[in-house]
């Protein structure tokens, strides 16, 4: 079965979804202790959420870049998670969109969202696309404050899967289950997510 070039594929449940995001021991220790992201994280600065594994694997190089050797697991709300991508704009301009309208929702918008090419276990680009998430403003106190329902330390398991790619075993077994999430369809066109030809109109964001 086809993988749609734009789907948003997570680990999630009826009420949360996993993102994932790397840090700085300075960052990430506090915020596994408290469950929340505490000081010296920064709320003015945009903070980039991935539901992709593998891509968080890829921006990281597995735990080992500077400033990313803390990966984490953050599971928020999946209302939370709807409501960024309800009020996201493209990072780019995207297709035939017209520009100045593309701008001045730019302006207005406190979420980012791009599609990058999605990666195997070894960085490879996939021929389909994995959703980034980019939060500021009103978007990262909401992160902040209402959406987090815990947090969790995954440096090791990452380390795990690293040495059993670096020993030439698969790893398939050991990497997170991920599913499509089911986006409401008038949700998905708005993100310029694959939408399947037989879904229907479906509910329009809001």
């Amino acid at each position: 079965m086809s993988i749609p070039y734009r789907q948003i594929r997570a680990a999630f449940t009826d009420e949360t979804i996993t993102v994932y995001q790397a840090y700085d021991p300075a960052i990430a220790v506090p915020a596994v202790a408290a469950r929340r992201f505490v000081a010296p994280f920064k709320r003015e600065r945009m903070t980039w959420i991935k539901p992709s594994f593998l891509w968080m694997m890829y921006r990281c190089g597995w735990g080992t870049k500077a400033g990313q050797t803390r990966v984490l697991g953050i599971d928020i709300t999946r209302e939370g998670f709807e409501w960024a991508l309800r009020h996201s704009c493209f990072s780019h301009p995207d297709g035939d969109v017209d520009h100045a309208a593309w701008k001045e929702r730019l302006r207005g918008s406190p979420v980012r969202i791009q599609w990058d090419p999605e990666r195997d276990p070894r960085h490879n680009p996939l021929p389909y696309r994995s959703i980034q998430v980019g939060l500021s403003g009103e978007a990262v106190t909401r992160y902040l404050d209402e959406w987090i329902v815990g947090i969790t330390d995954l440096t090791g398991r990452v380390h795990d899967i690293h040495q059993a790619l670096r020993d030439g075993r698969d790893v398939t077994g050991m990497l997170p289950r991920e599913s499509p999430y089911p986006l409401p369809v008038g949700l998905g066109r708005a993100i310029g997510a694959t939408i399947p030809a037989d879904s229907g109109s479906g509910p329009a964001p809001g």
